[in-house]
């Protein structure tokens, strides 16, 4: 938006201008008197002359020209000619030294960026023809009170913006004198750069970020300078290598620099392998650049992206919901997740519904609805947090030309809301409704950027099919010949790039990288339990299956034994009855392992994309793990009781300690499915899709059962690699509660004539199942420690994945 000065003193008849910089201190007024004025530091330059000292060095020795045009003045960057140094900005909208703009009375244009230090240059004109525009009070007085800044209608400065709390921060005074900022928010406040960590004390000129919304203190007034409407992107010399798995060089991006500025809606088009996405991402701040920059507002993207995370929306070229949530699901649980928890979500929600027009489908499951609603559903998802700057990259995918159209108009729609759009795609047939389109040749070369109708003109292309100038740069050579011939052409480049794109001569320094702002992890785990677990419920057979599978396996096994009845010896000198009880013990483990495995292989990797999404903008990893051991947790309770109570049922309990055994064995299957869920969590964390994470379940199988201890005898490396598994601590537990060494038969003399015993040859490690309480302790510790250990690896597992 634009913004006017809170208030208007007419000193006299003529126009002025008056400068205010970011310690509040006013300069002027300056009369225009004359036809043609030019305003700057320099005597030789300048007939407004701006005074030599650090208080006023962004503005340049020829800052700006104002030529008369009725009672009004169009003002200039530079001299006309040459540009100034800190550049012209009307809402972030670079004001060019060709065209200039025409002033209107109350108007702000700013020296610099709001972002940093800048200075605001007001017009006054009583006499001009053209309307006023209404005066919003846009600074508030700190002086002698306490003053609460939020999006609650009582806040003493209201902040209207979804990612804004109610209660967002306080600004009190201390004994001092001093201003002191106490965050009280859910998304951070950041003052000159830094994330607050409850409590900053202001100084004059400080900037303060809350939301979309850049705050300034000017001595007791906190004025907002920055309501984030209008967000530029540049661009500067963008080039990237990459190395192939032959060690190949390929050139993803050449030397791109584009100036996109706010309210735009920007496609970037091309054939395969242009870099078309590799571009969307580097403007994102996702991708590194080997040389170049990526300023949002004059400031290095990649390098601030935490204050910007919740005012960037991204809808990948994947889709990033989950099928089987409702829409209205869907919305719900991603604003608990983005938006403070005292946000009012059913008006949020209902706002969104109609802005990606699926109200009357928001009790209908994600897996129900059609491709160009589930790109909406997406996009609404991202549309939650009100972004400013938006980026799609092919939300129009296997639409059909109706849909895309509908998709295009949309996005067209809500760039002349305020937005930035920046959208990738393969489609040509409604991408004369942007306002910029970049075409990309192979390599990364940027071989147009303007306006649609003008492309045809460039290439010479006579017909308006946009699929010609793809055939047209199939060559590699001709794209390379076309890049260069759009780089030396004054009537395109310099026209759309050169003039706009910003190099700021006083760029901003910080101190370090922002910090992230970090969410409740109590708050996160809560909603993403009851997400997780509404996933599961929504699949009652997958649940039935899981459920009943290890059961139906010991069923299996019992029936197979016929009138085998393990645990109990009858027959004191039978050699094979520990054998057989323990592989019955075996056959409980390896179900358990099979089930604990099948149950969590795929529950990281099948939702990897909706993760990093999420991850970008605000999720814990502990929170997002925690949910997963909660709902895996109690699933896991629900298999081992069942388990459990069919081994009861089918078995008869060993002699003594009934109780105890149905207890202790309860224990030990949970602890087994726990620890083989931790387990498969970690590998599906490692795994890159769910073919892999599925081709894993034997290779993870296979060392269990051979390295249990039951089939082999473990000595030398064997034995070590035992103690890496699961099943061996498992068995051990099981062994020890039923007392297998007792089991085993002794050796007894056959007869009083020959009193030489007879030992039976049973190979069983009688210290591993010892019936005695400190052995079963150990073997269930080992198995809580596997558990602990694998949940370790996942979380470093997924704090790699982190792209900043």
């Amino acid at each position: 938006m634009t913004h006017f000065s809170g208030s208007k003193t007419i000193l006299s008849q003529v126009p002025s201008l008056t400068l205010r910089n970011q310690q509040g201190q006013i300069l002027g007024p300056f009369e225009l008197t004359k036809d043609v004025h030019h305003l700057g530091r320099n005597p030789d330059k300048a007939d407004l002359i701006v005074p030599e000292n650090n208080n006023w060095m962004m503005v340049s020795g020829c800052q700006a020209s104002f030529i008369k045009e009725g009672n009004d003045y169009r003002i200039y960057d530079g001299d006309q000619v040459k540009p100034s140094s800190n550049r012209l900005f009307l809402n972030n909208t670079l004001i060019t030294p060709k065209e200039g703009l025409l002033l209107q009375d109350g108007m702000e244009i700013t020296i610099g960026t709001v972002m940093g230090n800048h200075i605001i240059i007001t017009y006054s004109n009583s006499n001009s023809n053209q309307p006023l525009k209404p005066v919003n009070k846009t600074s508030i007085s700190l002086k002698n009170k306490s003053v609460v800044i939020g999006r609650d209608t009582q806040a003493n400065l209201r902040l209207d913006a979804p990612t804004v709390s109610r209660y967002h921060a306080i600004i009190d005074t201390n004994n001092q004198g001093e201003y002191i900022l106490t965050d009280r928010s859910t998304n951070g406040v950041f003052v000159n750069g830094q994330k607050v960590t409850g409590q900053a004390i202001l100084s004059n000129g400080s900037t303060i970020r809350i939301g979309p919304y850049t705050l300034i203190l000017q001595g007791d007034d906190l004025l907002i300078a920055d309501t984030g409407d209008n967000i530029r992107l540049d661009a500067k010399n963008l080039s990237r290598t990459v190395q192939d798995k032959h060690g190949k060089k390929i050139t993803l991006l050449t030397d791109i620099s584009l100036p996109i500025n706010p309210g735009q809606f920007v496609v970037i088009v091309g054939g395969s392998g242009a870099g078309k996405s590799t571009l969307m991402r580097t403007l994102l701040g996702l991708e590194p650049v080997d040389s170049g920059i990526v300023e949002l507002n004059g400031e290095d993207l990649r390098k601030n992206f935490n204050i910007y995370r919740n005012l960037i929306g991204y809808v990948p070229q994947y889709d990033i919901v989950h099928s089987n949530l409702t829409v209205k699901e869907v919305l719900d649980y991603a604003a608990k997740l983005r938006l403070p928890a005292d946000i009012n979500l059913e008006q949020e929600r209902e706002k969104v519904l109609k802005q990606i027009d699926l109200k009357e489908r928001e009790n209908t499951l994600v897996k129900n609805l059609s491709g160009g609603q589930l790109k909406r559903v997406s996009m609404g998802v991202e549309l939650l947090a009100d972004p400013k700057l938006f980026f799609l990259d092919e939300p129009t995918s296997g639409l059909d030309p109706g849909l895309d159209k509908k998709m295009m108009e949309l996005l067209d729609h809500l760039s002349k809301e305020g937005r930035t759009i920046i959208l990738v795609t393969h489609t040509t047939l409604n991408i004369n409704l942007c306002d910029r389109l970049v075409f990309l040749g192979k390599g990364g070369n940027l071989c147009y950027f303007g306006p649609p109708q003008e492309a045809m003109t460039f290439f010479g292309v006579k017909s308006n099919n946009f699929a010609d100038i793809y055939v047209h740069l199939e060559d590699k050579n001709k794209v390379k010949e076309e890049a260069n011939r759009f780089k030396n052409d004054p009537n395109f480049h310099d026209k759309y790039i050169a003039q706009y794109l910003v190099q700021l001569s006083t760029p901003t320094h910080q101190k370090s990288k922002p910090k992230k702002v970090k969410s409740s992890f109590l708050q996160q785990f809560s909603i993403l339990s009851q997400r997780y677990g509404q996933l599961w419920l929504r699949d009652p057979l997958n649940i039935s299956l899981t459920l009943m599978t290890a059961p139906l396996g010991i069923l299996a096994m019992r029936i197979a034994l016929s009138e085998t009845i393990p645990f109990n010896l009858s027959n004191e000198n039978d050699p094979t009855f520990a054998t057989l009880s323990l592989k019955v013990l075996f056959v409980f483990t390896c179900a358990a392992i099979w089930v604990g495995l099948a149950t969590s292989l795929q529950e990281i990797v099948k939702e990897s994309k909706i993760y990093q999404r999420e991850r970008l903008v605000n999720l814990g990893i502990w929170a997002y793990l925690g949910s997963k051991a909660s709902i895996l947790g109690i699933l896991g309770f629900l298999q081992s009781l069942l388990i459990s109570l069919t081994i009861f049922i089918s078995f008869k309990a060993p002699e003594s300690n009934q109780l105890a055994w149905i207890l202790g064995t309860e224990i030990t299957i949970f602890l087994t499915l726990f620890s083989t869920i931790a387990l498969g969590i970690m590998v599906s964390a490692f795994v890159k899709n769910i073919t892999q994470a599925n081709s894993s379940l034997p290779l993870l199988l296979l060392p269990e059962i051979i390295f249990s201890g039951v089939l082999f005898k473990m000595t030398g490396v064997g034995k070590l690699l035992s103690w890496l598994m699961i099943s061996r601590w498992s068995v051990g537990a099981l062994g020890s509660l039923v007392n297998i060494p007792s089991m085993i038969p002794e050796a007894k003399p056959i007869s009083p004539l020959n009193p030489n015993p007879v030992v039976v040859p049973v190979d069983i490690p009688t210290e591993v199942y010892a019936a005695d309480s400190s052995n079963l302790l150990i073997n269930w510790g080992l198995l809580l420690l596997h558990s602990f250990i694998y949940w370790c690896v996942t979380y470093i597992l997924q704090k790699r994945k982190d792209i900043l």
